[in-house]
């Protein structure tokens, strides 16, 4: 049974879920946030979990609503971007292939998709100057290759937005930026511009409405796969504060990093933890996140949702 708004602090939604167990489909693979159960030969049942990870190491609270939050966000995002790529949908109802016992963990959280081949790479594009990306600016003045103009600071718009793709990483381990020429070496040519251009048209439409809504998309990941007919399919979740930076216009200034509707409330938290007296060293097990982290980071997570979906 769902929880009512004031029962559930910071978020509005079905009750927290760390770990899904549904047993009427087989298990596929369990990520940081996501499990993925078969639904036949052809389709899975993605499921969102309320977990976080920050530094690669998942946190042993959930957020509540955050599954939630992320599917809803996704299937906002893929509607509205339809006509540029197809996506992994199916329009089927998640609740239709589990046990009715089973629905309440599925409700509100999930996404009946087509099973594809997954293109290696995750493709990511920067329309601003953050994270990795200026730690290598710094270093080189370039990202993942791109030359950069001189004289750029932390949080700089870009004069075009760049991909920068990376290879996707095991459990608990770091992508790894790499150049398009890199890219093109693992998935071929044709394919590899193919995801460039789209990939930047994704980025570019998405951003442009998103600064109607008062925030500013710095940068985000798609993730790609080929039907049987070797179409290219947009798939996994798509322009999420998981997947993306997302800065309010209102709080952002080049030359330090913006607020973000993200887990950053988290990560500022655990930079400064103790775990035995000494700093927290950034492996699992994760220190136990107080209320107050767990309630903020679930608001902010509910405020990039209502901004974007605001009437």
């Amino acid at each position: 049974m769902a929880l009512d708004d004031d029962e559930l602090p910071g978020a509005r939604g079905p009750r927290p879920l760390l770990t899904s167990d549904i047993r009427s489909l087989p298990l596929v693979g369990r990520g940081k946030v996501r499990e993925n159960y078969a639904v036949g030969d052809d389709r899975l049942l993605m499921v969102a979990t309320d977990r976080l990870s920050a530094f690669d190491v998942v946190m042993g609270e959930p957020i509540p609503g955050k599954g939630a939050v992320l599917t809803q966000l996704a299937l906002f995002w893929f509607e509205r971007l339809e006509g540029i790529v197809p996506n992994h949908l199916t329009g089927d109802d998640p609740e239709s292939v589990v046990a009715p016992e089973e629905r309440e963990q599925v409700r509100g959280r999930s996404m009946l998709v087509k099973r594809l081949k997954p293109v290696p790479v995750e493709a990511v594009v920067r329309g601003y100057l953050a994270g990795s990306g200026w730690a290598e600016y710094q270093q080189r003045g370039t990202v993942c290759g791109i030359a950069l103009p001189p004289g750029l600071v932390n949080a700089s718009k870009l004069a075009a937005p760049i991909f920068t793709p990376a290879t996707k990483a095991e459990l608990g381990a770091h992508d790894e930026n790499i150049d398009f020429e890199r890219m093109c070496e693992l998935v071929g040519h044709d394919l590899a511009a193919r995801i460039r251009a789209v990939s930047v048209k994704l980025y570019t439409t998405a951003a442009e409405f998103a600064l109607t809504k008062g925030i500013i998309i710095a940068d985000t990941k798609f993730e790609f796969g080929l039907d049987a007919d070797g179409t290219l399919t947009l798939m996994d979740e798509v322009l999420t504060p998981d997947s993306s930076r997302f800065w309010p216009v209102e709080g952002y200034a080049p030359g330090a990093n913006p607020p973000s509707f993200d887990k950053q409330f988290v990560r500022d938290w655990l930079e400064q933890a103790q775990v035995g007296g000494a700093p927290w060293t950034k492996t699992a097990p994760a220190p136990a996140l107080p209320p107050a982290v767990i309630e903020r980071t679930a608001a902010k997570y509910r405020e990039a949702l209502d901004r974007l979906t605001a009437p």
